[in-house]
């Protein structure tokens, strides 16, 4: 079995991990009990839970998890296991259900978890101690996020910020209208390590740099407010009345900045055009991209005609799970408002050409050959940003480990 802890001392700041990072499954399992097990995770845009009853489904590591809206309006996360003999409740990704039904033996439970119904387990038998399992669960920029950890981190600064900054874009008034599920035969480290960075850009994403700029000074670990036209359009937004301005966490788990566009662009679009009506509460139009993330899973955009979320799951040592959401006003009608093409070929075309870019990282990362290189502190300021908070992360909580060993 690898030893994490040597490896954690011997990582060189401002170089890539080391080999067995990417491709061990101690390792990866240590990243799921440390971290995916620990840490808020986001699971689903609230728009998927627009009447009681919604549910969504995930696999977290181990862990098979649904969340659901209750008729009280309330939307919970439960471990995805009947109290009986542990069926999986939901298969399906989405749906909508009056009660969550086993169906196993038919074992029904309210959208609370409350067990209301078991045929046949006698007069002893007390449903209101089978009810099912509970995780946290909260809200943050129309974002649901759960945590399967016994004591949650505290998640009111992130959930502050995060509404603040998202609140002309309108966030309770979207629907979705379009979701797409790739996977990605990398470790789930190299596709957050791809998304820090726009170094690849240029060489990479052609239909994405029709209108967003890889400028360094915009999209990675700086402020934005270092590069002239950054600073234009953050102090144009924020005399606006749109929070723009640069905040991080202070442990750099989370990020909020808004960002222009190239030129006179509006949206990630191949003509730059809207793809969309305007969100009502967006002053503008050209109020370029909302960039929000939040370590280990999620980065998003907040445009003035439609929001982006994308969500990461690992799903082995070198396989991840991309669910990439495009949401736009509830009231727009495919086909009249927006062209279900325009609205998402840019993203589509950018996901694929990054799962090839990421499969090929992993190919060269599983040779005996690889040999971890400096990075770029100019172009990928971003993924040394990441690897610092994934290092800190792992190294804090191996720590009482090492110790005990010892």
């Amino acid at each position: 079995m690898t030893q994490i802890a040597p490896l954690l001392a011997a990582q060189r700041s401002g170089y890539a991990l080391e080999r067995p990072f990417y491709t061990d499954r101690a390792i990866f399992d240590a990243d799921l009990t440390h971290i995916w097990y620990q840490e808020w995770i986001f699971a689903a845009p609230e728009a998927e839970f627009a009447k009681p009853g919604a549910y969504v489904t995930l696999q977290l590591g181990a862990y098979p998890v649904v969340i659901v809206k209750g008729a009280d309006g309330a939307i919970r996360a439960f471990h995805n296991v009947c109290r009986h003999r542990g069926q999986r409740l939901c298969a399906k990704p989405s749906g909508t259900s009056v009660k969550l039904v086993c169906p196993y033996h038919q074992w029904t439970y309210e959208t609370d978890g409350r067990l209301l119904w078991a045929r046949d387990m006698g007069p002893e038998f007390d449903a209101s101690k089978h009810g099912l399992k509970q995780l946290h669960c909260d809200t943050a920029a129309g974002m649901v996020f759960v945590c399967l950890a016994e004591v949650a981190p505290d998640f009111t600064p992130v959930k502050a910020e995060a509404n603040r900054y998202t609140a002309p874009h309108g966030i309770k008034d979207l629907k979705v209208a379009f979701q797409s599920k790739i996977v990605e035969n990398g470790n789930w480290k190299l596709v957050l390590e791809n998304n820090r960075e726009c170094y690849h850009c240029a060489g990479s994403h052609p239909s994405l740099c029709r209108t967003f700029d890889d400028n360094p000074d915009l999209v990675g670990a700086d402020d934005s407010l270092s590069s002239p036209a950054g600073a234009a359009h953050v102090n144009r937004c924020e005399a606006a009345g749109l929070p723009s301005r640069y905040v991080i966490d202070a442990d750099d788990q989370w990020r909020l900045v808004r960002i222009p566009f190239v030129g006179d662009a509006v949206s990630y679009t191949m003509d730059g055009k809207a793809a969309a009506p305007k969100l009502p509460g967006m002053p503008f139009a050209n109020a370029g991209s909302l960039l929000f993330f939040h370590y280990p899973n999620t980065w998003n955009h907040f445009l003035s005609d439609h929001v982006l979320n994308f969500r990461v799951l690992p799903i082995s040592p070198t396989e991840t799970e991309v669910v990439t959401t495009w949401l736009v006003h509830k009231d727009a009608v495919e086909g009249r408002d927006y062209d279900l093409t325009r609205l998402t070929e840019v993203w589509e075309n950018t996901n694929d050409e990054d799962r090839r870019v990421v499969e090929e990282n992993q190919f060269g990362i599983n040779s005996p050959a690889y040999e971890p290189g400096p990075y770029s502190a100019r172009q990928e300021s971003g993924v040394i940003q990441f690897i610092d908070w994934y290092l800190a992360t792992m190294r804090k909580a191996t720590a009482p480990l090492t110790l005990a060993a010892e």
